[in-house]
């Protein structure tokens, strides 16, 4: 389908000349009916007709002449004669030239004529028009020529103001040369479009010869650099007057004054400079001579210890006075007047008015006898004279007058009347003491800038921390409503897809929008990581080797086109942060380096240790001195301006186009590092780059290993789980996720509520909690007094906002379990396994401790038998078993067992159940631990939690294998599974489980250990 299709009649539009053409009866011509026009001419006529550029089209050897409505002026009172006319009839006075342009276009030559003079008759009267003329030949299919096109622009009005624009010129040419001075006009490009005859008096170049070029090549290179300040403020529109020293032709230099005056545009720019040389050297003459007359008399005057002042012709001091300023120490609108008796005594200053009044009253020499107060402050007698200064018709001009110090003389007199030496020493105290007062008040001045100054800007620094302070608390709110409502979303979501299970369209639908809820769940954690409400997870590690583990996902994520560059420095500390907010943090720089180059450039990555002392800290807020491991991301991009550089930091803040980014990558960057008891500094130059450094705590602790999250398939429970939630959907979507898993579940809307089912005698063996909830009493306590009246209820809170109840300094209280929202179902049912199986197996320890027998905590809390199990002691590869209960007998031999579990109740218990058997004990509270107890002593049984905190109990299971091949291994663990990687021949314990569970265990894996 073609765009913009019409149904009317062809050729389509073309304004006037489009119905005339229409409306035309072709057939009386040689062109003949329309309906009969070749393609090339009626394409060129449907085209030409629709231009806003004057076309005419004159077509066959006959010149039959079609035209648009933009010719129409030019021809025209041939119009609309002219419109299928020919050539010879319509234009005779031109025929001439016309059969020669055809002729040669007809064979097709192109031709064009700028500025060409024609002689029309086309209004009754012949007139001479300009035109700038364009002919083309139009081609058939056979490749000849069938007419040929020409385009018409009339230049007339224009060739017409250009002739005048030079009459003009030659006007201001001839006035200009009449002045004694330099004058041009330079443009914006430094051309000279002006000059007058100084130019050659000046720099020998005739003016024709400098109009239309450089102003370098007319003044010489040296000279046009050394103006080029002067001439770029002249072009930023300031008018700029210098004197200057120019050597002109004839090798003498002269004195110049030079003005660059920028003329202004209409629209307020300036289009170029009028340049104005004036020869001054005569007055520069004079100016020098009489400054050396001046010099020579105030050398004078000094030589008698003498201070040179003038009055106006009424006694007013009036207009800069050096001598005296410099004596007295006045500013010079302290003098002017006469301001200048403030500096004489005042026991004098009276007196001296009035004698002074006087002398100019009658107009004669002035001499009197006052004391000064000098510049520091010491009071000296001056002998006064002053004289007027007459004109030619015998007025006053001005007084010139000189003070002449004379204390020392009147001082030699008193000496002679007063005993010259005591009254000498007095002077040096007084003089001792006053310059002791100076330095005070100078030294006092400068402490109480000091301290205003530190005051300012721990000022600055605490108003700036109340505000992050301010919006932390609000992001953190805003991201615990968010994260309710994507639980709410995201249950209801898992819950959907078990419904359209086998639906693959309806599947990509919930795929797609839980991959929203993904996303909307990553926004809320950089909300917490701002307002430092996140619960981290952190872990002792060497950054350098993290750095290089990230070093794939950072060349994926800036691209090919950025150079990346990591340094790591040799002897690198360790730091105590959680590396996944670490990997986050620099990620987040790496990208925003990307956008900031435009995706080429440099990325550079160092590592390395650093110090800062009290100073810097005393200047940072929340900065404490001491070591640090310091990240720092550098890019090569177009930098932060200063004015923008203070507001990075705040959320939602983003100099990136709508819809390029959050505004959240830096405040969280920002909020992770303070949580983690960092320091952020940021420098910036606009168009050279950016830096970030992140100061990380240094830890003295040895570097734990990754951790990796175990899998496998989801499975639920029958136990009774009291779900506390507030938000009705929220908590409607968790029961019905929990039910769906097996679960018996109760439900209560606050905390005061909770407690009363828990006191109703309800068996309850979970209490499922949201950690933020209305009402005086607070979800913390009430789990409290849940354990108080269930001992053996295990505890598991839930938020997405944790507030400083159960999070202390970014970390989880111990023995604290937490599921952040929003979660997904099989994250739900893991944690929720986890919790019971640890809760079931402390319960069992202390039963065990008191001497009772929990129900449940028989052979069936024991291990559960792999199917294979029942017929064969031997490994089954790829598949860890289980072990059936087996009686308690003595081991033929004692074994040394190492028991590795995080949670010191489960670990004590187990110790002493191994410890009763017989056995040697060791205990190690982590992997990094148990690798210890490993490499130093032989181990005959390693009994090992799988969900360690700084490594799985799979990884160290398998190391450990890799150097002692015949170690029994034993899963101790909640799950219902061993996970995929696991040594082929470990015994799988659930908890929880009890003395014959455990050594029934044991021995399994001590028979398969022997076995292999």
């Amino acid at each position: 389908m073609s765009i913009g299709s019409s149904k009317a009649t062809w050729p389509f539009g073309g304004g006037e000349l489009g119905g005339r053409i229409r409306d035309f009866d072709w057939a009386s011509t040689s062109l003949g009916p329309m309906s009969t026009w070749p393609p090339n001419l009626r394409i060129k006529v449907n085209s030409m007709i629709n231009s806003p550029i004057p076309q005419v089209l004159m077509w066959g050897l006959d010149h039959v002449m079609i035209y648009n409505d933009g010719y129409r002026e030019i021809a025209g009172g041939n119009h609309p004669r002219a419109l299928g006319g020919k050539v010879p009839e319509i234009w005779p006075e031109i025929w001439d030239w016309n059969s020669r342009i055809l002729s040669r276009g007809l064979q097709g030559e192109v031709q064009s004529f700028r500025d060409q003079p024609l002689v029309l008759n086309r209004n009754g009267r012949p007139e001479e028009i300009v035109f700038d003329l364009f002919y083309t030949p139009i081609y058939n299919d056979e490749g000849a020529v069938d007419g040929v096109l020409c385009t018409v622009l009339e230049n007339t009005d224009r060739v017409r103001a250009v002739r005048a624009l030079a009459e003009s010129q030659a006007e201001l040419s001839r006035i200009s040369d009449a002045l004694p001075i330099l004058v041009g006009f330079l443009d914006v490009d430094h051309i000279y479009r002006f000059a007058n005859k100084g130019y050659l008096d000046w720099f020998g170049h005739p003016a024709s010869a400098v109009v239309g070029r450089h102003i370098g090549e007319i003044i010489g290179e040296d000279y046009y650099r050394k103006r080029l300040p002067f001439l770029d403020r002249a072009f930023a529109g300031e008018p700029v007057v210098t004197d200057t020293v120019i050597r002109r032709p004839g090798g003498d230099d002269r004195t110049a004054e030079v003005r660059y005056l920028p003329r202004m545009t209409d629209g307020g720019t300036v289009d170029g400079i009028y340049i104005l040389l004036i020869d001054i050297e005569d007055r520069k003459r004079a100016e020098r001579e009489l400054v050396a007359s001046n010099d020579r008399f105030r050398a004078a005057v000094r030589a008698v210890h003498g201070v040179l002042w003038t009055n106006s012709a009424d006694g007013r001091m009036i207009g800069p006075q050096p001598g005296w300023a410099e004596l007295t120490g006045q500013a010079y609108e302290a003098y002017q007047d006469y301001g200048w008796a403030d500096a004489v005594h005042p026991d004098d200053r009276q007196a001296t008015v009035e004698a002074w009044n006087g002398a100019v009253a009658h107009r004669h020499t002035f001499i009197w006898e006052h004391r000064v107060r000098r510049h520091d402050g010491a009071w000296r007698m001056f002998a006064i004279r002053g004289v007027p200064i007459f004109d030619e018709q015998g007025d006053i001009t001005e007084w010139v007058g000189v003070h002449t110090d004379i204390s020392d003389q009147r001082q030699a007199e008193d000496e002679l009347r007063r005993h010259a030496v005591h009254l000498e020493r007095q002077v040096r105290h007084r003089q001792r003491a006053e310059e002791q007062l100076r330095l005070l008040n100078e030294t006092l001045e400068a402490r109480v800038g000091e301290e205003i100054a530190i005051r300012r800007q721990a000022e600055r620094a605490l108003q700036q921390a109340q505000k992050m302070e301010t919006i932390g608390k609000l992001t953190g709110g805003v991201a615990h409503d968010f994260n309710n409502l994507l639980q709410v979303v995201s249950g209801n979501l898992q819950l959907l897809s078990k419904d359209v299970a086998g639906n693959e369209r309806a599947e990509r639908r919930v795929a797609n929008a839980l991959a929203g809820v993904s996303r909307g769940a990553k926004l809320a954690s950089q909300l917490l990581a701002f307002g430092r409400r996140q619960a981290l997870e952190p872990k002792v590690i060497n950054v350098g080797r993290f750095m290089s583990g990230m070093d794939d996902l950072l060349r994926r994520s800036i691209g090919e086109a950025i150079e990346l560059e990591t340094i790591v420095a040799g002897g690198l500390w360790n730091t105590f942060v959680d590396p996944v907010q670490v990997e986050n943090a620099v990620l987040n720089l790496a990208i925003n380096a990307r956008d900031a180059m435009e995706g080429n450039g440099k990325l550079t990555i160092e590592v390395g240790n650093a110090y800062l002392d009290d100073d810097y800290a005393r200047n940072h807020a929340e900065v404490e001195a001491g070591q640090y491991v310091v990240l720092s991301v550098s890019d090569t991009g177009s930098g932060i301006a200063p004015e923008v550089l203070e507001q990075v930091f705040e959320p939602f803040f983003s100099t990136k186009a709508e819809g390029k980014g959050s505004g959240l990558g830096l405040s969280m960057v920002y909020g992770f590092v303070k949580q983690s008891g960092g320091h952020v500094k940021i420098y910036s130059e606009v168009g050279h780059g950016t830096t970030v450094k992140l100061y990380l705590p240094r830890a003295t602790a040895g570097e734990d290993r990754e951790v990796t999250i175990q899998s496998g398939p989801v499975v639920g429970g029958t136990e009774m789980i009291l779900v506390v939630e507030d938000d009705d959907e929220v908590r409607n979507t968790v029961v019905e996720m929990l039910s769906d898993l097996g679960y018996g579940v109760l439900k209560a809307t606050n905390a005061q509520n909770a407690l009363s089912v828990v006191e109703s005698g309800i068996a309850i063996d979970l209490l499922f909690t949201d950690v933020v909830m209305p009402g005086p009493l607070k979800s913390v306590e009430m789990a409290r007094k849940a354990k108080e009246r269930l001992p053996d209820i295990a505890v598991l809170f839930t938020s997405g906002y944790t507030e400083n109840s159960i999070v202390h300094g970014g970390r989880l209280d111990a023995g604290v379990e937490l599921l952040s929202k929003p979660y997904t179902r099989e994250a739900l049912a893991r944690k929720i396994r986890h919790v019971i199986a640890n809760q079931k197996q402390r319960s069992a320890m202390n039963m065990r401790v008191s001497g009772t027998i929990a129900p449940g905590h028989d052979a069936s809390g024991a291990a559960t038998p792999h199917p294979s199990a029942a017929t064969s002691d031997a490994p089954v590869p790829a598949a860890p078993v289980s072990v059936p209960l087996v009686t308690r007998a003595p081991e033929p031999a004692p074994l040394t067992v190492l028991v590795v579990e995080d949670d010191p109740l489960i670990r004590a218990n187990t110790v002493e159940l191994v410890e009763d058997f017989g056995h040697a004990v060791i205990e190690a509270g982590s992997a990094r631990e148990a690798r210890e107890r490993l490499a130093d002593r032989t181990i005959d049984v390693l009994v090992t939690d799988l969900g360690l905190p700084d490594a799985s109990g799979a990884d160290l299971a398998t190391e450990a294998l890799a150097t002692n091949p015949s170690l029994g291994i034993v899963f101790a663990t909640g799950n219902d599974h061993a996970p995929d990687r696991a040594p082929p021949d470990a015994v799988l314990l659930r908890k929880p489980y009890d003395a014959d569970g455990l050594e029934a265990a044991i021995k399994a894996a001590v028979r398969r250990a022997t076995a292999t």
